[in-house]
This record gives structure tokens, C-alpha cells and sequence, in this order.
């Protein structure tokens, strides 16, 4: 069966998290992504693995998780012939996505204006940390930076204690699935017109949009929010409670949902006047929590889930990565997926969604570093007379030479 991005060349600067992960859905699509590395690798190949791990596997789990579906090629970009070779490849290429400060791309030959005057078509996809104007646009900075400066971490937490880092980098991959949607956007706008565009995003957008609610109540009334937990100043109950083995997450935001979940536990204690209405609930917030943790410490957490699942009241155990991991609902939604990587059966992620007209590609694990620059080059229309030039001249890095393709 066709993929819908089958034909679409993306030539792939990127690096870390958030363009691997953009990147990793284009080729999940079916487009033909073309990892472009330095001679040392992605840095991320060797992110959080002891040497010993490195050898056995390869790479790093979190390079294996945003990497599967690509092509790498070496290409040091500080040789005259690796920038040369990195132009050639780009006007041949249908998306260019990088994740670079801004101006790097110009600094290399490489910039937007540049290229599209000689391929119009072409469209160009850059990730930055703050954006491409302004005082902080070639300022560096990751996830945490953006966490920090967004405000992200002032909110996270509990009351009263030092900030707290979300455990994983949800701007990064939030920001991944908006280039992702920017790029479609573009290649569907160069169908309908044939002319290419520049698509830029960035970690401080991509934060702003998961704090849209928190940044527009504070534009309207001037309320800064405080961590709380996991609770949620919204709707109460709306947090993790104690269970005799563990947590659970439980949600009533309605009078109704909780009305039932009331019944379904204690409705003697929680079913009184002052946690009846919403209003109600937001008023005696403290007393509401005690109570319902005093009636949930007593029970197990499958019995709270089957009790307040009963009643369709939303609940969850609050599982390790370990259980969430191993979950047979993960799997039920094909949210595994089992590659080969150096004869290993290795088990990666899945893209977050799935289409029901055509099947997403999870057909190619992450590549060693230069796997495939030989056969790239030729793809590109270089001739082996060419490769051989580009070789002795040093362009490629060291990995070219050993035929790893």
C-alpha cells in the first residue's frame, strides 16, 4: 500500500530531540528522510548509556526512539566540499528541517532565501529555541531552558517547594507534532499552488501552546498560578490520591460525576452540602481532599479503579514507566513497535496516531552513523567517480571510507 509521502525527500539537519521526532513522523509517513550528521554523530547517539550499553546496543535508547525510518549520512560541514555537497542535496530535496539557531542555515549556504531561488518549490522547516526575532532569537536553550523561561516549571510541583522539571521533555515532543503540522500544511499548499514556503516553529510557541489557558486567564485578570501538585485549580477532585498500594488519579469535575463517585466509595462522607455543587467543591477544596483520602487509603488501587470505573467516574492507577510500559492497552493500540536493531529485537514507540486508509511505515530501525552514504549520494545522482572525490576529500568523515552501505 502507498504511504502519502512516498516521493517527498527530506533532507534532516536535525538533532537531540524535537527534529528527530518531527522528522521520525515524515518518515513514519512514508517520506524518504536523509539524516544529516556531523563525522562525530548526533549527540543524542550517546545520551544517558555507559560505555558497556553503547557497545551492545549501538546507540542510545533515546537516539533508537526518534531515529527509525531515516538514512544517515556523515558530512562535515566545515569542509568546502561538505558544504558543497550539503547545497547539492538540498536542491534536490522536497523539505529541509533544521534545528539550528537562527542564521546557522545562511552561515552555511543553506538559507532559505538562498535556495529557493534556485528551487522554488522547496520548503524549508526550522525549530529554534525562541524563535526567529526578537532579543533572545540566537540565544540557545533546551527543553528545561524553555520549561524555565516559559514558566512551565512555576507551575509544576508542589506548594511551598523548590521548582520541579516535567520527567520528560514535553515541549520538545509537543513542538515536534506542531512542525509536523506545519510541514503537511506546506506540502499540501505547494500541491495546490507549487510554490515552496518556510515553516518556522519553535520551543517558546510550543510552550506558550501548552500554557495558552494559564497566559490568556492571566492576560484577562492578572492571576498568576501556583503549583499544586497534581492537582488542578479547575475542578476539584482532580488529583493522585493514597491507596493502600499505591496511587490513583480521580476526576469529578461535574456535580454529576461527583455525585457518583461519592456513592461508589462513601457516600455518607462525600455526598454531604458543602462538596455538592462545583462552586461548592472549589470552596472547601482542603476538607474535600482529606476526606476523600481518607477513604481511599483504605482500598486498593484495583478496587478504586473498578468501583469508580463502575460509575464511569475517571480514574487511574498511577502506574511506573516499567508498568505503563508493559500495559496490554498500550498494546491493544499498537503503540509497540518491534524492530530489528544489530540482530536484536528492539521494542520503540509508535507514531501517536493511525490512519485508516493507509498503514504507517515502522519498517526501518535507526541507522548507524554513515549506514547509508554511499547509496544516498548515488540516490541524489552523484556517480561513483564523484563519491570517490568526495571521499578523498574528507567531506564525508571517516565512515565513508569503511563501506558501511
Amino acid at each position: 500500500m502507498q504511504n502519502l509521502l512516498d516521493g517527498i525527500r527530506v533532507l534532516d539537519f536535525t538533532r537531540v530531540f524535537a527534529g528527530p521526532a518531527a522528522t521520525q513522523v515524515l518518515g513514519d509517513l512514508g517520506a524518504d528522510v536523509v539524516k544529516i550528521e556531523p563525522p562525530a554523530g548526533d549527540e543524542a547517539r550517546y545520551y544517558g548509556v555507559s560505555a558497556e550499553q553503547l557497545a551492545e546496543l549501538g546507540m542510545s535508547p533515546s537516539f533508537i526512539a526518534l531515529n527509525r525510518n531515516k538514512r544517515s549520512i556523515s558530512l562535515d560541514m566545515r569542509n568546502p566540499q561538505g558544504k558543497a555537497l550539503a547545497k547539492r542535496l538540498a536542491l534536490s530535496s522536497d523539505v529541509i528541517v533544521s534545528n539550528f539557531r537562527p542564521g546557522v542555515m545562511e552561515r552555511l549556504g543553506l538559507g532559505y532565501d538562498e535556495l529557493s531561488s534556485e528551487n522554488p518549490r522547496l520548503i524549508q522547516a526550522e525549530f529554534t529555541a525562541y524563535g526567529r526575532t526578537g532579543d533572545l532569537s540566537e540565544v540557545g536553550a533546551n527543553d528545561l531552558a524553555l520549561q524555565a523561561y516559559s514558566g512551565l516549571i512555576s507551575v509544576t510541583g508542589e506548594p511551598g517547594r523548590p521548582p520541579v522539571r516535567c520527567g520528560t521533555a514535553v515541549i520538545d515532543m509537543h513542538g515536534s507534532l506542531a512542525l509536523v503540522a506545519g510541514i503537511l500544511a506546506a506540502i499540501l499548499h505547494r500541491w495546490k499552488t507549487g510554490r515552496g514556503q518556510r515553516v518556522d516553529s519553535s520551543l517558546l510557541m510550543s510552550a506558550a501552546h501548552l500554557l495558552g489557558h494559564f497566559y490568556t486567564e492571566y492576560w484577562m485578570t492578572g492571576i498568576e498560578r501556583k503549583p499544586m501538585g497534581t492537582a488542578n485549580h479547575l475542578t476539584v477532585p482532580n488529583q493522585a490520591f493514597p491507596a493502600l498500594d499505591g496511587e490513583v488519579v480521580i476526576i469529578a469535575s461535574t456535580d454529576e460525576q461527583w455525585r457518583r463517585c461519592a456513592h461508589a466509595l462513601d457516600a455518607a462522607t462525600l455526598d454531604v452540602p458543602e462538596f455538592a455543587r462545583v462552586f461548592d467543591r472549589q470552596q472547601n477544596r482542603e476538607a474535600l481532599v482529606e476526606a476523600l483520602s481518607a477513604v481511599t487509603r483504605k482500598l486498593t488501587t484495583t478496587e478504586l479503579v473498578r468501583r469508580l470505573g463502575k460509575e464511569k467516574v475517571v480514574v487511574a492507577k498511577v502506574n511506573s514507566v516499567g508498568e505503563a510500559a508493559s500495559s496490554p492497552q498500550l498494546a491493544a493500540i499498537g503503540g509497540r513497535v518491534i524492530l530489528e536493531q544489530q540482530g536484536k529485537h528492539v521494542p520503540t514507540v509508535a507514531s501517536p496516531f493511525h490512519m485508516s486508509e493507509f498503514d504507517l511505515r515502522h519498517a526501518r530501525p535507526a541507522p548507524a552513523l554513515g549506514q547509508d552514504t554511499h547509496a544516498i549520494l548515488a540516490d541524489y545522482g552523484l556517480d561513483p567517480v564523484e563519491i570517490g572525490r568526495i571521499v578523498m576529500s574528507g567531506a564525508l568523515g571517516e565512515t565513508a571510507s569503511t563501506g558501511t552501505d
